[in-house]
């Protein structure tokens, strides 16, 4: 590699190694035409045209140029542009909203705001030649989502109106549910290395508002999970999730266990973990990932890695309310 590439002072984000979620992104930004023409831009008499009708054009084709625009921003295919143009007479101003959509590795908020920009900049060209005193102004991002983090809601607030006409949807909630982590591997339970992977695990349960009442480390083996899983689902845990033991090793026996004492396997997802976790590295493919209801608890055998806890923990957190719900026989979005 000549040595000047190591150096160079900008470079795009590696986005390889993140997972395809469905990702979506809304901008607002608001054009300041004055009382006088802001009647003219909304009674469309404007002398090159109806402003708010070319104003939403151009957000989509704006969007739509995002990555040709800015340098190190991601091309991507959108699946969805929406340009809202909506007067506010009260305060003589046109809000202008961008909402974007796609499946991606990255996000789609560049593109919500290249959106809204392009709109008010044609606001402002039509605008022109009956008020050269104009302004732009509050362009920001109103929520996102998607991604490991899911719903993002800027800190100056969403309206009634905003969030009625957007629905901006964060995962779904485990607040107060009981759940448990349980680590499985012979040399944590020795004492030989501090368990990584289990407090990731947890700290992704207690982002969802779940009670995480039982931190263990056990041995390999069939016999200390399964005792252990009959314990967790009399005392009333929900959710349970075993990180290790899941690989090739004569000891990666959590799969076993978890069959041991099972009342029915949920083949769907533990083939999804696999599957979704190829999207990282295809040695995912190696994994005896498994998925079993006991009782009234749902119990999860993940690969024992750091990284894999919380790449599982990301794909498991929008299903796990639903699953629940569906055990109670409860409605579920």
């Amino acid at each position: 590699m000549d040595k000047s590439d190591s150096n160079a002072a900008f470079h795009m984000a590696d986005i390889r190694d993140k997972r395809i979620t469905r990702r979506r992104a809304v901008a607002v930004g608001e054009f300041l035409p004055g009382a006088q023409a802001f009647a003219t831009v909304v009674e469309r008499r404007l002398p090159k045209g109806d402003a708010l009708v070319m104003a939403e054009i151009a957000g989509l084709q704006g969007a739509k140029m995002a990555s040709a625009l800015m340098p190190l921003c991601h091309p991507l295919a959108l699946e969805l542009v929406r340009v809202r143009c909506v007067p506010v007479p009260a305060r003589h101003v046109i809000r202008v909203y961008c909402e974007c959509a796609t499946q991606a590795r990255t996000g789609v908020e560049m593109e919500a705001l290249a959106g809204v920009n392009a709109a008010l900049l044609t606001l402002y060209d039509l605008t022109k030649p009956v008020e050269p005193a104009l302004a732009l102004g509050a362009i920001r991002l109103l929520f996102k989502e998607g991604g490991k983090k899911g719903l993002w809601i800027h800190p100056d607030g969403i309206d009634d109106d905003e969030r009625a006409h957007y629905r901006p949807r964060d995962l779904a909630r485990l607040d107060g549910v009981p759940c448990a982590v349980l680590t499985l591997s012979d040399r944590a339970s020795r004492g030989d290395y501090v368990d990584e992977s289990g407090p990731i695990l947890r700290e992704g349960l207690q982002h969802l508002g779940a009670d995480v009442q039982v931190m263990r480390v056990l041995a390999d083996g069939i016999e200390p999970l399964s005792t252990s899983l009959r314990e967790l689902a009399a005392s009333g845990i929900r959710i349970c999730l075993c990180t290790g033991g899941t690989g090739l090793g004569a000891r990666d026996l959590s799969p076993e266990a978890l069959r041991a004492v099972a009342d029915r396997r949920v083949e769907g997802l533990a083939e999804m973990i696999r599957s979704e976790s190829a999207q990282h590295t295809p040695l995912a493919w190696l994994s005896r990932a498994e998925v079993v209801q006991l009782g009234g608890m749902l119990v999860f055998a993940l690969p024992g890695s750091p990284r894999a806890a919380r790449q599982t923990m990301t794909i498991l957190a929008p299903l796990l309310a639903h699953a629940l719900a569906m055990i109670d026989g409860r409605p579920h979005a």
